[in-house]
């Protein structure tokens, strides 16, 4: 394009932007005339007027060589005041970020990111959308279309379409090859992200040569608009007679909660009492019923508890709502293994029949369970007296765990050799953590880890929103980076990242960024210098911990005062100065982070404890054998 015509394209942008934010927004101004139908731009303002006529104002992540175009479109809308952009130190931190907006405050976003090792970066931070149902855009830097030559950065491999083939394996994607192609391309993009059962990440490739190209005389009907429908109650008349009929003739009637079932809480109780069954829910979805609720039994798996774990392994029938059955939270598909019949709502095919001897009924929860809840109406249950029986040995269970409980909360601290001294353990810490949390409506964010195993056991949420727990591609870096949210999001919140040291250093330069973009909460570091979580398996499984820990002493203090802005905190040696720091730490209005050194080694008090069946390392051979004789 001469200079000329790309000048006439970018003062025809600003007078666009202009028009568009004085009317308030895209449909108004089109509906009053004030932005013409038809007119001339760049297929890079075409994205940005098409992700902002879905509602995408947020956009997250790093400029390069091969996003220079999208960023000057950015430019010129944000000073219109139709875009805010958030430049970021780190592309898995930018996605975290995203994720974390969308998760906890439905904030759609967009991540952008240069070419080849940037978008790579998004790309792999990207398995937290995917695996918890999050929509979010990724707008990726892509290599010419000319085939000119090897482009810098791009993988190194003289064949076409690469970066597509990775993103295609990864979920949905699209390369913009050609812009015409725009319109299409918004709209399979808005069909994923926004699908209103399980969003996912859509990856829209923007090849560094097109993102200039003119359309000439572009209709801003291309633009597509308008979400997915929801699927509604589940169809089929026959289904749920069966699946009514097996829950009657079953007396021990299990009910697992998935990140599907949040949102259906008083559906959830009818279908407990109607069942005379008991709830587990997954980690993503503690607060779905509240914790005190008599039914609930708390969270199962591989790490799950002792009343969970106990429920799901004595249970004659499982009804699954709204779960994926990843491996640690079915014990690797040996977590029910008195199961004879599973009755499953998802909107997810494939979710809804992963067990044999299966009803599935394909539609939306609360719908689907009022329908189901006015066919058990009708049915009696077979034998009461076992009925009555299993809810008294699962409340039996449940107050063995609560006190297993209690007397881990009462030991405060072990000496831990690593620090040659007494420290907290990690259940005390995280219990004065996030009941501080609960009292000062605080969102916990929880990171990959041992703190994060620890902490799902812990929490007692009386409602969703309470507790973000990152289990689904267990991403380490993702609590901390999940505190951008709360600078970002419209209305800001308080939030409380649990993290190991070994998750921290993972993306440190939330420090700075969490200044710059206005975080407001804390960073509560426990620090045993270590992968505790993984230490504990090898040593679970071999005798021996290896390759698993340093000895190297880190100033975390230190390091968060080298940023001006950040608040830092020495936790102390008790619960009393935890509690202190806590306290000092929601005065500032801003970021602050807590370091606290805690307990690793052999002592039973030091941790939550493992109830459960995972298929990993030298425990692989018993649980597949255990899996093939359930033949659930």
């Amino acid at each position: 394009m001469k200079t000329q015509d790309y000048q006439k394209i970018v003062h025809d942008r600003v007078e666009r932007a202009a028009k568009i934010a004085q009317a308030g927004g895209i449909e108004q101004a089109l509906s009053s005339g004030a932005l013409a139908q038809q007119a001339d731009m760049t297929l890079s303002e075409a994205i940005v007027l098409g992700l902002l006529r879905q509602g995408v104002s947020t956009f997250l992540g790093i400029l390069g060589h091969g996003s220079t175009e999208i960023g000057e479109v950015l430019r010129v809308y944000e000073e219109a005041g139709l875009v805010k952009s958030y430049p970021m130190r780190n592309e898995l931190e930018a996605s975290h970020a995203a994720a974390a907006l969308r998760w906890t405050r439905d904030v759609k976003c967009a991540v952008f990111t240069s070419i080849g090792p940037g978008a790579l970066q998004a790309i792999a931070a990207s398995l937290v959308c995917s695996s918890d149902g999050l929509g979010v855009w990724y707008l990726l830097g892509e290599e010419t279309t000319e085939d000119e030559g090897p482009n810098m950065q791009q993988i190194p491999k003289d064949e076409q379409g690469l970066f597509l083939r990775v993103c295609q394996t990864m979920g949905e994607a699209y390369t913009l090859h050609t812009p015409g192609a725009v319109g299409t391309a918004l709209r399979r993009g808005l069909n994923t992200v926004d699908n209103p059962h399980r969003g996912q990440p859509f990856y829209l490739l923007m090849p560094m040569n097109t993102q200039c190209s003119v359309l000439r005389q572009f209709n801003m009907d291309e633009l597509p608009v308008g979400a997915p429908p929801r699927m509604g109650a589940a169809a089929g008349e026959d289904a749920y007679r069966q699946a009514a009929e097996a829950i009657a003739r079953s007396n021990r009637v299990v009910v697992r909660l998935g990140g599907g079932a949040v949102g259906a809480g008083e559906e959830i109780a009818e279908l407990l009492e109607l069942s005379d069954g008991v709830a587990v829910s997954s980690p993503i979805a503690t607060g779905a019923i509240p914790y005190e609720h008599p039914r609930n039994m708390s969270v199962g798996g591989s790490k799950g508890t002792l009343s969970g774990n106990y429920a799901m392994d004595s249970a004659d029938l499982l009804i699954a709502l709204g779960t994926r059955f990843v491996c640690q939270s079915d014990c690797s598909r040996t977590g029910y293994p008195n199961a004879r019949h599973v009755v499953n709502i998802n909107t997810d095919i494939g979710a809804a029949t992963h067990y044999n001897k299966t009803t599935a009924l394909a539609g939306d929860i609360a719908p689907t369970l009022r329908v189901l809840c006015e066919q058990l109406r009708e049915h009696k249950a077979a034998d009461p007296k076992a009925r009555a029986a299993w809810l008294s040995d699962c409340a039996a269970k449940r107050q063995e765990w609560e006190a297993f409980k209690a007397q881990r909360y009462q030991t405060h601290c072990l000496f831990d050799d690593e620090w040659q001294r007494e420290v907290l353990t990690q259940p005390a810490a995280i219990k004065t953590a996030v009941d501080w949390a609960r009292d000062n409506d605080a969102v916990c964010f929880f990171d990959a880890g041992d703190v994060q195993a620890n902490g799902f056991q812990i929490v007692e949420d009386d409602r969703p929103g309470r507790t973000f727990t990152e289990t689904g591609a267990s991403y380490m870096g993702f609590g901390v980076s999940a505190l951008l949210a709360t600078g970002i999001a419209p209305e800001g919140f308080y939030g409380l990242a649990l993290t190991g040291d070994g998750s921290f250093t993972m993306n440190p330069q939330v420090l700075i960024d969490g200044v710059n973009h206005g975080a407001t909460g804390c960073i509560l570091l426990l620090d045993n210098r270590r992968m505790a979580a993984i230490s504990g398996l090898q040593e679970a499984q071999f005798g021996v911990d290896y390759a698993t820990n340093d000895h190297v002493e880190v100033d975390y203090v230190a390091w968060a005062k080298s940023v001006k802005g950040i608040q830092a905190l020495h936790g102390g040696y008790s619960v009393a100065e935890l509690q202190a720091a806590l306290a000092k730490a929601g005065e500032h209005k801003g970021l602050t982070l807590i370091h606290v050194p805690v307990y690793f080694g052999a002592d039973e008090l030091g941790g939550m404890g493992v109830f459960g069946r995972w298929n990993v390392g030298n425990w692989c051979d018993e649980v597949q054998q255990m899996r093939h004789e359930i033949g659930l």
